[in-house]
């Protein structure tokens, strides 16, 4: 085989790594800035080339066959390699440029991610964002993401982790709803109030909660039922907001009501604990090299979130 073939199989085979990794056409071809004609043409050719099939195709999936799974494995090392290779002279150059793939769940990105966006781009004109806003955990590497924003307590030894900032929760409810149905004194006061809770399937709604303070230490769980629950702690605040009931949230979502005295703490003598994840990293496979780009943006979202974050 002629090394002009030998070179277009070698881009070829590149796309077989991630058409392996997405499952996808559609997602490989995204992926690659490729039409999905052109990125189901190359594996053609490749498979031509090979004299074997290489994709197991399904009405639903996209999957490597064997042999397929054997190329991709043999060569993956090599073209991770050319990857960090490149990175590390892009990154030569003292300006952080390039394009930054990151994944946020949806209420933090809203209320604390975006608002430090603008700054950071006006700083670094080179650099360009694509935000994906979700609550599912999202696999980085098999989903081309650089960076991820999590609310976690034990982030993955798999990943780099950088941790932000430290988080808590509180106990809210607008003046109104207080007004109507009395202010908790103690925590089993909760039983006769809504409790507007975030919805985990399959867990029995119950907070935990620690005194602070004075008093002998005491962690209590309290089983709690109200109107309304749901998984998003933003229609949670709104809930309370609109005198629905006392809710359980992440500073993140609370502080702004807080601040501005539309919510107000219920039992502040004790602390949620156990509901929420109380640190907020940035997460990235591991890798021998870090862009600068990445690093730009955490030293950043470091900074902002420090600042920003508390009630």
């Amino acid at each position: 085989m002629d090394e002009r073939r030998i070179d277009t199989l070698w881009s070829h085979v590149h796309g077989l790594t991630v058409l392996g990794m997405l499952g996808s056409y559609t997602a490989a071809a995204r992926r690659l800035g490729l039409s999905k004609a052109a990125m189901s043409q190359r594996i053609t050719e490749l498979e031509r080339a090979a004299g074997v099939a290489l994709v197991q195709r399904t009405t639903r999936s996209v999957r490597l066959t064997e042999a397929g799974q054997q190329l991709v494995d043999t060569t993956r090392g090599a073209f991770e390699s050319i990857g960090t290779a490149f990175a590390g002279i892009r990154d030569l150059a003292a300006t952080p440029r390039g394009l930054l793939r990151v994944t946020a769940p949806v209420a933090l990105a809203r209320q604390q991610l975006l608002p430090c966006l603008p700054a950071f781009l006006r700083a670094h004109p080179e650099v360009r964002i694509e935000l994906d806003l979700s609550d599912r955990l999202v696999s980085l590497a098999q989903e081309g993401f650089d960076l991820a924003i999590r609310h976690t307590a034990t982030p993955p030894e798999t990943h780099v982790a950088w941790r932000l900032c430290g988080t808590h929760s509180v106990l809210v409810a607008s003046r109104a709803y207080l007004r109507r149905r009395g202010t908790p004194a103690e925590p089993a006061d909760l039983a006769g109030h809504d409790c507007l809770h975030y919805l985990r399937p399959g867990e029995a709604p119950a907070w935990q909660l620690v005194r602070q303070g004075g008093g002998p230490p005491a962690k209590l769980t309290v089983p709690v039922a109200g109107c309304l629950a749901a998984n998003n702690s933003e229609a949670l605040r709104e809930a309370a907001l609109g005198g629905l009931g006392i809710a359980l949230l992440p500073d993140f979502s609370a502080q702004a009501a807080l601040r501005a005295g539309r919510l107000v703490p219920v039992l502040p003598g004790w602390q949620p604990q156990g509901s929420f994840a109380e640190q907020v990293f940035a997460l990235r496979p591991y890798s021998a090299h870090v862009p600068r780009a990445v690093q730009a943006l955490v030293a950043h979202l470091r900074l902002a979130f420090q600042a920003g974050f508390g009630a």
